[in-house]
Parts: C-alpha cells; sequence; structure tokens
C-alpha cells in the first residue's frame, strides 16, 4: 500500500515539508485553478511536478505527483448536453498530456451538480475537536425551506420535514446563511462556487434524467476514454457518491456494489476501475466494505481510508466523520482485504501490485483548531489517521501474518 496526501497547490494550508514530515511516499494533487472543461496543458502539469518536487528552501522534496484528484467531469457531459463534445476531446487530450507527464492514476466523479455534502463542517465531537457532519435534518431544513425544492417535503422519511421544520425556525439569518454556505459550496479547492440560482439552474435540468440514462451517460463517456486510457497506460478510477443516496432529487449511480459491478462490466477494461472510497461508500449500512474489495479489487486503483459513525439508521441517515479506526467500517478487515489483492497483483505480475491510499479527510484537533484548513483536510487530524493506517498495515505484514508491504 503506497502511503500518499492530498495537496490543493500553494494555497493549501499544509505544505509539501509538512508533508514530507508526515512520512508520505507520494503526492494527489490537481489543477483546481483551471476550469471545468479546459485542457489541462502540459506546461500547467509540470508546474504543479515543480511544485510538488520543491521544498521552502528550494531543495528537493523528493515527492511527486502520482494521483490526479479530480479530473473533473463536466455538467455537459454528464448530462450530454452543450459543449459536452469539447470537453470529453478535452478530457482526452489532458490524459494525454498527463500520461506524457509520467502520472498514471487519475480519479474522477460522476455526481450530478454538487461533489461532498455536508451540513457542518465544523461539528463538535466527543474529544473536542471537530468533525464534518451530514444531518439529515438541517440538509431537509435547507432544501425545503431554503433552497424552496418543489415536491422536497415529500422526498424525505416520514416526520424529516415535520422536524425540519422546527430546525429551520430556530434558525437566524446567520446560521441559515451558514447552512447554505456549508452544503451549497462546491468543489473542493475548486474554482467554481455556486449560488442557490445556480443550484435551481443545474437541479432544472436534471428533471428529466433518471439514474438509468445518467448510469448510460457514464458508461458512453467510459466507452469513450477507458480505451484511451488503455492505449496510455492509465488507470481511471470512479470515486463513489457521496453520501451515497439521492439529494435534491437527483441521481446516485456509484453508490453501491452493485453500481459499482455493472459499470465495470459495461466497460470492461482494466482502465476502467474504482476509487474505493471507506468513509462515502461506508455511510450505507448495506455497502460491505472488506467484502467489496475483496469481489471488485483487481479494478480498485486508488484507495480513500477514512470512517464515519452512522447517527441514524436507514437509507437516508445522518453522519459524521470518525476517527479513521473509530467508525462502523472495520478498517483492520479492509486493509488486510486490501493487502491480500496486492499479494494477488504480485503473484499475477502486476505492475500495479501496491495500490495508492490516502488518509482521507480527518478531524480537525489540536493545532488544526487554530489553523483553519481546507474544510476535510486538516495537517494533525490526518496525520493522526495516517498513523494509524499504518500501524495496522505494519501488524498485518508481521512475517508471522504472511503478507507483506
Amino acid at each position: 500500500m503506497r502511503q500518499t496526501w492530498r495537496w490543493f497547490g500553494p494555497n493549501d494550508g499544509v505544505g509539501i515539508d509538512e508533508m514530507m514530515q508526515a512520512g508520505v511516499e507520494g503526492v494527489v494533487s490537481a489543477l483546481h485553478h483551471l476550469p471545468t472543461g479546459a485542457v489541462w496543458s502540459g506546461q500547467e502539469i509540470a508546474r504543479r511536478q515543480r511544485e510538488i518536487a520543491t521544498r521552502v528552501d528550494g531543495s528537493a522534496s523528493g515527492l511527486a505527483w502520482e494521483v490526479v484528484e479530480s479530473l473533473p467531469v463536466s455538467e455537459d457531459i454528464k448530462k450530454q448536453s452543450g459543449d459536452w463534445r469539447a470537453h470529453l476531446a478535452a478530457y482526452k487530450q489532458s490524459m494525454a498530456n498527463l500520461a506524457q507527464a509520467g502520472i498514471e492514476v487519475i480519479c474522477y466523479n460522476f455526481m450530478p451538480v454538487l461533489d461532498w455534502t455536508r451540513t457542518d463542517l465544523a461539528y463538535r465531537v466527543r474529544h473536542g475537536g471537530t468533525a464534518m457532519r451530514f444531518d439529515l435534518h438541517d440538509f431537509a431544513a435547507f432544501d425545503i425551506h431554503i433552497l424552496q425544492r418543489p415536491g422536497a417535503a415529500e422526498s424525505f422519511p416520514v416526520g424529516v420535514a415535520e422536524i425540519a421544520a422546527e430546525r429551520f425556525a430556530k434558525l437566524d439569518d446567520a446560521a441559515r446563511q451558514a447552512l447554505t454556505t456549508n452544503i451549497v459550496s462546491g468543489l473542493p479547492g475548486a474554482a467554481e462556487h455556486f449560488s442557490l440560482d445556480d443550484v435551481r439552474a443545474h437541479l432544472a435540468q436534471y428533471t428529466e434524467i433518471s439514474a438509468e440514462t445518467l448510469r448510460g451517460h457514464l458508461i458512453d463517456f467510459l466507452a469513450e476514454v477507458a480505451p484511451e486510457a488503455e492505449r496510455l497506460g492509465l488507470r481511471l478510477c470512479c470515486h463513489p457518491d457521496d453520501p451515497p443516496f439521492s439529494l435534491l432529487g437527483l441521481p446516485r449511480v456509484m453508490s453501491t456494489e452493485a453500481d459499482y459491478s455493472a459499470v465495470m462490466q459495461a466497460v470492461d477494461l482494466p482502465a476502467n476501475g474504482i476509487t474505493l472510497c471507506s468513509g462515502s461508500l461506508g455511510a450505507r449500512d448495506d455497502n460491505d466494505i472488506p467484502g467489496m474489495m475483496e469481489r471488485l479489487g483487481d479494478r480498485v486503483h486508488f484507495l480513500h481510508m477514512r470512517n464515519v459513525t452512522r447517527e441514524t439508521p436507514g437509507l437516508p441517515c445522518s453522519f459524521h466523520e470518525a476517527e479513521h479506526l473509530g467508525g462502523d467500517t472495520d478498517m483492520v478487515s479492509f486493509i488486510a482485504a486490501v493487502l491480500r489483492e496486492e499479494a494477488r497483483r504480485r503473484d499475477a505480475g502486476r505492475s500495479d501490485a501496491s495500490i495508492p491510499f490516502r488518509p482521507d479527510h480527518g478531524q480537525d484537533i489540536l493545532d488544526d483548531l487554530n489553523r483553519r484548513p481546507q474544510p476535510g483536510y486538516p495537517a494533525i487530524g490526518r496525520l493522526k489517521g495516517l498513523a494509524e493506517l499504518r500501524g495496522v498495515m505494519t501488524a498485518l505484514c508481521h512475517a508471522e501474518h504472511g503478507l507483506r508491504l
């Protein structure tokens, strides 16, 4: 398992020197300053590579850009409307430029309109630190009373709308704005941020797009880009929906093992792969994360290791970001399944036997609380998570267990 760390670029509050002190082996990054649909030029890619390779004092860091997260898929491609064919051509050119630069793994997602969605970015947890949280009743208060989406009240389970109305009535203007800002935050680190009118306009464009239609568009996209990725020596890996259930009436197509199996079978190429995120998928109690790794492991190209604690039963549910070994997912069993997959790959002579992973998200603890980092990406909270994961890996790889790094 190759230990990596997400970096949002020069404006990230956690720098290259700090990543080195964390002991990471590679870097996960993207060109967040470029608009979705634009070509990632060789010059821009090389600039990011140089930034990663250089410490504050100008000396070599020894780190390299190893995983792209994310090369974003435009809304036009997802809807197959507007400039989607031009965006598809740009996507292929960006892939070619990344391959030319020696980068082999590209993570992306196919979530409509919004990326990961949370109602609270600084929820106070038991030990006094903070974590990101999705509260179903707060989200319903936003959907029904702030966004005022037609039919929103009827889209939630019985009793949720009533509690949401009570919650909304207790919010002052500042709290309503804070809730809106938390939810409508666009892509983390990206140049795009949506207003309420933007969200309403995007939602209107999805009213006629069902989950079946969106899945068909994803398969069409992959039928175009996966053969090109195969030719270029790239590995594409789709991130799951976050949360893994429908929000705002939007379709979801990568929320379960069945979703992944269908898309992997539809475009059955090794380059068409999976970002197995234990946090996103773990927000559903019917997702067996270690089992998914066992059954789908040969197509897993990238791992996000984080944990969530589900606060309410059923779907949709409330949850918060837990400590990496402290949530509802059995992280020890998950890591053991990853190590078994890596052993199978080594025995088969695969060049991608070591699967890159990163400690995804993290609770804000200690000095993180003063740094005000990118939401979900604290320095110390992620370092703690990486240390815990590294400890599990080391224990499982002890000679008596017959596994090795």
